[in-house]
């Protein structure tokens, strides 16, 4: 992906934020160079990194080493570019990009980095197979992107783990870490903070770490055998499941809406509109501070509510949704909805990432060393981001359709389809300037070429 001058200029402002970072100017410009070679060559791979940058290719043909010594953090003793301080100057610039916004959403995603054929990268373990059958050598990240009700956004949290190192704790420890993380860098946040989680964050540990700085959720379950409180008129609440919550629950709206799902006579699935019926009844949760620890704090309850989903004419089990929000009214309902269903849509932000920017490709021995190029492509990640581009752009609406968008007013280009089309863009650049090479080498096109391609080809 090429960066057009203005967008460089943008690029050098946006990697200010990374300026406390950075003990001496040729670290720093080491820096610039290797997030704009990871932007530019769409790769984690130290050596396409170092092809597209002037300041990496020129001299001595040792860039790529300069990269992978700066992930190992052999050239840069004066300057804290680890994985943790990087991310932690992400966490600072998002949270100054979303001050002001009336609401923010945190979207919280578990996701694998698969390695399948490494055999001597540190402290591999197995991760989901491509398609979900079985595993494959790799790590496991967790990541947090905060979207504002604005269009604003930034990555509040990233981190690489792995259950085979010999500091791990527990998975659920760094779900709560990046949640305590992240909530702590938006206390000042005027505006409410909730977190969009999907069914592997069905944990009510973790929903503790989203409830302790006054914070709010909305999770996808994945347990209807959870045992909670329903309220009852007559001796104001007792135990039941959630299954048992969902047949109560009361419907509030009714959506139309446009997703991948098989309806009743078809043979498979595909994208298609369908209609949503959203229900809601009030439930009570349990849970403990610094559950799954030595030593949890005592045990609380939170009114809130299960959120059913059910699609018309599909033979699927119902979504089922729990958020502390108040879910009475049709209004309220369909804001719940919208809300799961923005977390399917960034989470397409983050596979945007992890695709264009090649982020599996990474290649080093040291787990510590991984840790930090990856965080390096997220650095890549928050810039684009950071551009903040919108449907509303012209030129948005021309990569759109470049990319193979037909407009529809419920389903806008995911980044996916942008970078296609900013792709076709490259293309068309590139065989005009090959086309024009051609002209000044041999004076003319062959005719049979320039007559197939019509003016202005056909004129020269």
């Amino acid at each position: 992906m090429e960066l057009a001058a203005g967008q460089r200029g943008l690029l050098a402002e946006y990697l200010g934020w990374f300026d406390p970072l950075v003990g001496d100017r040729r670290t720093g410009r080491l820096l610039g160079a290797t997030v704009a070679g990871i932007i530019g060559a769409e790769s984690l791979v130290a050596a396409r990194i170092a092809a597209f940058p002037p300041e990496l290719a020129a001299g001595s043909g040792n860039g790529a080493q300069r990269v992978r010594r700066m992930a190992r953090g052999e050239t840069t003793k004066r300057s804290e570019l680890d994985a943790e301080a990087l991310v932690g100057r992400l966490r600072a610039q998002a949270v100054a990009e979303l001050a002001g916004e009336e609401e923010v959403w945190a979207v919280v995603d578990m996701a694998e980095l698969r390695k399948p054929h490494a055999r001597e990268m540190a402290d591999l373990m197995r991760v989901r197979a491509l398609g979900g059958e079985g595993t494959v050598p790799g790590y496991r990240t967790l990541n947090v992107l905060g979207l504002g009700r604005g269009g604003r956004r930034g990555v509040l949290h990233h981190r690489l783990f792995s259950s085979t190192e010999e500091t791990f704790a527990s998975e659920s420890r760094e779900i709560r870490d990046a949640l305590g993380a992240v909530g702590a860098a938006l206390a000042a946040q005027a505006g409410a903070v909730t977190s969009l989680m999907d069914s592997q964050f069905d944990d009510a540990a973790v929903w503790a770490a989203v409830w302790g700085p006054q914070n709010h959720l909305v999770c996808r379950l994945k347990h209807p055998e959870r045992l909670v409180d329903l309220p009852d008129a007559a001796d104001g609440g007792r135990p039941g499941h959630l299954a048992e919550a969902a047949g109560r629950a009361r419907e509030l709206a009714r959506v139309r809406t446009e997703m991948p799902v098989r309806k009743r006579g078809q043979r498979r699935q595909k994208r298609q509109p369908t209609t949503a019926a959203v229900s809601a009844c009030p439930v009570r949760v349990r849970y403990r501070a610094e559950g799954r620890t030595a030593h949890p704090g005592p045990e609380r309850s939170k009114d809130a509510w299960l959120v059913v989903v059910r699609l018309e004419n599909v033979d699927a089990a119902p979504w089922l949704l729990l958020t502390d929000w108040p879910v009475d009214d049709e209004t309220a309902a369909l804001r719940v909805f919208r809300m799961d269903r923005m977390r399917w849509a960034i989470e397409d932000s983050f596979k945007f990432s992890k695709q264009v920017l090649g982020w599996e490709d990474v290649q080093l021995l040291d787990l510590d060393a991984v840790r930090t190029l990856v965080a390096l492509g997220w650095v890549a990640a928050g810039f684009l981001y950071h551009l903040g581009v919108t449907l509303e752009w012209p030129e948005v609406r021309l990569l759109a359709r470049l990319g193979g968008w037909e407009h529809r007013r419920d389903r806008p280009p995911g980044r996916t389809i942008l970078t296609r089309g900013l792709q076709s863009l490259l293309d068309h650049w590139r065989t005009e300037a090959i086309l024009r090479d051609e002209i000044r080498r041999h004076g003319r096109l062959p005719p049979r070429l320039a007559a197939l391609l019509g003016p202005p080809w056909s004129d020269q």
